[in-house]
């Protein structure tokens, strides 16, 4: 597990030496001078950590290129990718290969501006719709990293008014937006082969300009571990392992190991299926030969897309405390 820690804060896309394990506004004014810490709904400080990479050592990605599916002949069958279908625009995947190294990408689909993410420490991966509606007006926001956790998971900032957000959960935590939450929009991550089979005439993200090992996971045996990287909250309970993915609907969780066995589970209004096919991201070091995870997608009964997410359970255990575990 050490070699492992010593990896994510050492390889991680070149990280300056981590800052102190937690710290308070008047140590982080520096870096954030715009930033009104004096709101904000995080009830201790110290749930704030550095992650090791300074205000945009994680750089996000703006108005990405695509590609046709087609063409693509850099992507293996089994290689996960996040999954955008909206009304009025092609079918769009968002390789991990390149998510892992940036976390978020700002884009803008059918008309609407919208904000992929993926935190590699909580598995997780949500899609955002970046207009909110606060102090009566409608902004579009544009989100990069901030290089700190909250519950291992990452805390996001917005360009335009410097706020803070929670990525698992799409709520504003410190600064103007406090208390806003985001819109969360149909996603879902699956194997590349399952999106190229559905959309023949799809578009994947192109490669982008950075100087990154695209394709090599740098978090090589993460969801294996114990314990996830600099979390200090409690276990989940049902003695769930902290790193078993659960789904996430709403403020209830699915452990993925109970859908994987059933294949489809019909529950609380929704239909979760599970196919297998899918490479894990945080497995072995090559990124397209992880163990077989399997993909997931929700419903509701008339065939809609739900939102949900396939994260952590100790991530589901920290944002959602009094979330109901869907045991049996």
């Amino acid at each position: 597990m050490l070699k492992h820690l010593i990896r994510l804060v050492a390889v991680v896309l070149m990280p300056v030496l981590a800052a102190p394990a937690s710290a308070e506004p008047a140590q982080w004014g520096q870096a954030w001078p715009q930033t009104d810490f004096s709101r904000t709904t995080v009830p201790d400080w110290r749930q704030i950590r550095s992650g090791g990479v300074p205000k945009d050592g994680i750089p996000a990605l703006d108005a990405p290129r695509f590609r046709s599916v087609g063409g693509v002949r850099d992507l293996t069958p089994r290689e996960p990718v996040v999954t955008l279908e909206l009304a009025g625009a092609k079918p769009r995947a968002y390789p991990l290969r390149y998510l892992t190294w940036h976390e978020i990408v700002n884009d803008s689909v059918a008309g609407v501006p919208v904000a992929v993410t993926y935190c590699p420490l909580c598995n997780s991966a949500v899609t955002f719709d970046r207009r909110v509606h606060a102090g009566g007006a409608t902004r579009v926001l544009s989100f990069g990293v901030t290089g700190k956790l909250r519950h291992s998971d990452m805390v996001m900032y917005d360009r335009e008014t410097q706020s803070w957000w929670q990525q698992a959960s799409g709520e504003g935590i410190v600064g103007a937006m406090s208390g806003v939450q985001l819109t969360v929009l149909p996603s879902w991550v699956e194997s590349w082969a399952d999106f190229t089979a559905r959309n023949p005439e799809g578009l994947v993200m192109a490669q982008p300009g950075y100087n990154r090992q695209y394709g090599r996971n740098p978090y090589r045996g993460y969801d294996t571990s114990d314990w996830p990287f600099l979390y200090d909250g409690t276990p989940p309970p049902h003695g769930i392992a902290p790193l078993a993915r659960v789904v996430r609907v709403g403020n209830r969780a699915w452990p993925l190991s109970r859908l994987a066995q059933a294949g489809e589970i019909r529950e609380a209004g929704v239909v979760l299926s599970w196919r297998a096919g899918q490479a894990s991201a945080l497995d072995t070091g090559a990124l397209a030969q992880g163990r077989d995870i399997g993909s997931v997608r929700v419903r509701d009964r008339a065939g809609r897309d739900v939102v949900h997410d396939v994260m952590f359970a100790f991530a589901f255990h920290s944002f959602w405390p009094d979330g109901k575990w869907m045991l049996r």
